[in-house]
C-alpha cells in the first residue's frame, strides 16, 4: 500500500507534502527492505561527497590493532554505513509523514516556558511541553493539547513527529482542514485514490497528529469524517496527538467525550489572548541559535559547488543586514539554511535598534482571517497595514500558504505595496523564482528591485541522532538549519 504522502502528492496537493520520489506499490511506510533503499536512491541525485575518513569510501575497515587480539583481522562495517541506512529511514519517514515545512519545528527550537507573558500560562506550557516529550519518547494512548491561535499547539505537536520520526517510527501530520480536503477530492471522477484507501490509512497510521481541531465543522460530512476518525482511533486505541484553539467543553459531545476518556487533556495557555499581539516577533531561542556566528557552510557533506553556494548566500545575507535596501530572496529545498540566514539578518537589525517584523506566511493569512471574527480585538486594515507598511519585513515560507483566492489576493496586495515602495523585504522559499511566473514572481525578479539568491545544498535535518552517552567519533555535531 503507497505511503499518505504519496497518496496525497496523486491528489493533486504537493503544498504540504514533500516533493522526493515517490514510494512503490506494496511498500511499508517502515520497512528496510534493500530493494526499497535501491528504488529510493534511483528517486534522489544524491550530491558527491567527501570519501569517509574512516573506510576511504569502501563501507568496511580492517581494525588497527596488535596480532592477539581478539580483534586482529576481523572486518568491521563502518559507522558511515549505518548512518547512511538511518538517513534512508528518516527520508522515507518524512515522506509518509505529511509534515512538510513543519520538520523544522523541534522541541531544540521550543522555548520550554512557552510564549505567555504570565506565570500561569507559562506554568501551563511547562507542564504540556514536559507532558509532550515524554510522549514522544513513549508513544501511547491520546495527547490532546488546547490553546488560542500562536500558544504554541502545532509546535509542540510537531515536535512530538519529528522526535517520532527520528527514532524511526511512523507518523502521519495532517492539519483537519487540508485532511477533510483530500478526502473530499477523492470522490472527483479525475481522482488516482480511492476514498477507501486514503480514509483507510488516515484511520490505521500507526500514530495519527491531527492539527486544528475546530468546534465546528464546515459541513455534516465534514462532521461525520471527524466522528468515523475519532472513533476508529479511540476503539482500537490507537496512539493520537489532537490539538484545538477551541475549549473541549465546546466540542461536540461525541468527540468530546473520546477526547476526555483516551489520554491527557492540556492547555498551554492560561489565558485566551487575541493571538495577533504575538505576530511579527521571533522566537528568542530562533534569534540565540540562528545567527551569522553559527552558520556553518560546511553543511551537510556538501558537494563543492554546493558549499559555494552557502558561502555565496552567507555573504549576501551579511552584506543585507549591514545596509537593508531593496529585496533579498533565498530559495532552496527544505533544510538549506533559508530560515537561519533571514533570522540572522533580523537579529543584526534588531540589535541595531531597529523594528522588524517577522512572519511565517501561512500563519500570517491565518491571522488576517482571524481578524474577521467577533472576539478579536484587532481589526483586519489594521494588521494589514502594519504588515505592508513596517520598516523590514521577513516573509518565511513563502509558497507553502494555502493557495485560495483569498490567500493570493492578500499577498499579491502585500508585495506589490513593497514592490512598489522598494521597501527593504527578505523572502525564503521553496520555490524557483527563477522558473516561476505570475504577477508575484515577476516583481521578486525584478533586477532594479533585489537580488534572488539559491541556497542548494543537502538537506541538514536528515541525520542520525547522537546518543544519550556523548558524540561518536567522526560525527558532527547537530546544528540548526531551515
Amino acid at each position: 500500500m503507497e505511503s499518505l504522502g504519496d497518496i496525497l502528492k496523486r491528489l493533486g496537493d504537493t503544498r504540504n507534502v514533500p516533493t522526493e520520489g515517490g514510494r512503490t506499490q506494496g511498500s511499508s511506510p517502515t520497512g528496510e527492505t534493500a530493494g526499497e533503499r535501491g528504488a529510493y536512491l534511483q528517486d534522489e541525485a544524491e550530491p558527491p561527497v567527501e570519501p569517509c575518513e574512516i573506510c576511504s569510501g569502501r563501507g568496511w575497515f580492517t581494525a588497527e590493532v596488535p596480532a592477539g587480539h581478539p580483534d586482529f583481522g576481523r572486518v568491521v562495517t563502518c559507522q558511515c554505513q549505518h548512518e547512511r541506512v538511518i538517513e534512508e529511514r528518516t527520508a522515507r519517514l518524512l515522506r509518509y509523514s505529511n509534515i512538510g515545512h513543519l520538520s523544522r519545528f523541534t522541541f531544540d527550537s521550543l522555548d520550554p516556558d512557552g510564549r505567555g507573558d504570565d506565570d500561569e500560562s507559562r506554568s501551563l506550557f511547562q507542564r504540556a511541553h514536559k507532558a509532550a516529550l515524554e510522549y514522544a519518547e513513549s508513544v501511547e494512548g491520546w495527547l490532546v493539547l488546547t490553546g488560542p491561535t500562536g500558544s504554541g499547539k502545532t509546535h509542540l505537536a510537531a515536535a512530538i513527529a519529528n522526535r517520532c520520526i527520528e527514532s524511526g517510527q511512523a507518523v502521519f501530520f495532517a492539519h483537519v482542514p487540508d485532511l477533510l480536503d483530500h478526502l473530499r477530492s477523492s470522490f472527483g471522477p479525475a481522482s488516482e485514490v480511492s476514498y477507501t484507501e486514503l480514509f483507510d490509512q488516515v484511520r490505521n497510521t500507526p500514530l495519527l497528529v491531527l492539527d486544528g481541531l475546530e468546534a465546528r465543522s464546515s459541513t455534516p460530512w465534514a462532521h461525520e469524517k471527524l466522528q468515523q476518525i475519532v472513533n476508529h482511533r479511540f476503539n482500537a486505541e490507537l496512539p493520537t496527538v489532537v490539538t484545538t484553539a477551541d475549549d473541549v467543553e465546546d466540542l461536540d459531545s461525541y468527540l468530546r467525550t473520546r477526547l476526555q476518556n483516551s489520554g491527557s487533556v492540556l492547555s498551554v495557555s492560561g489565558k485566551r489572548s487575541d493571538p495577533v499581539h504575538r505576530l511579527g516577533n521571533i522566537e528568542p531561542e530562533l534569534l540565540r541559535r540562528m545567527t551569522f556566528e553559527n552558520f556553518d557552510v560546511r553543511g551537510n557533506s556538501p558537494s563543492a559547488s554546493q558549499r559555494s553556494s552557502l558561502e555565496g548566500a552567507l555573504e549576501f545575507a551579511k552584506n543585507y543586514a549591514a545596509d537593508p535596501h531593496g529585496w533579498l530572496t533565498l530559495f532552496g529545498s527544505t533544510g538549506a539554511g533559508k530560515t537561519h540566514l533571514a533570522v540572522a539578518i533580523a537579529a543584526e537589525r534588531v540589535k541595531a535598534g531597529e523594528p522588524v517584523f517577522f512572519a511565517f506566511v501561512p500563519e500570517l493569512l491565518d491571522y488576517l482571517r482571524y481578524t474577521f471574527t467577533p472576539d478579536s480585538r484587532v481589526t483586519y486594515d489594521r494588521l494589514f497595514d502594519e504588515v505592508k507598511g513596517t520598516r523590514l519585513l521577513l516573509l518565511d515560507d513563502l509558497g507553502t500558504e494555502h493557495s485560495s483566492p483569498w490567500a493570493e489576493e492578500k499577498l499579491y496586495q502585500i508585495i506589490v505595496h513593497r514592490h512598489n515602495g522598494r521597501l527593504p523585504t527578505v523572502i525564503t522559499s521553496s520555490l524557483d523564482f527563477t522558473e516561476q511566473s505570475g504577477p508575484i514572481s515577476s516583481r521578486i525578479r525584478d533586477p532594479y528591485v533585489g537580488e534572488v539568491i539559491r541556497v542548494d545544498a543537502p538537506d541538514y535535518r536528515i541525520r542520525e541522532r547522537e546518543p544519550a552517552s556523548g558524540p561518536r567519533p567522526h560525527t558532527r555535531r547537530r546544528r540548526s538549519r531551515s
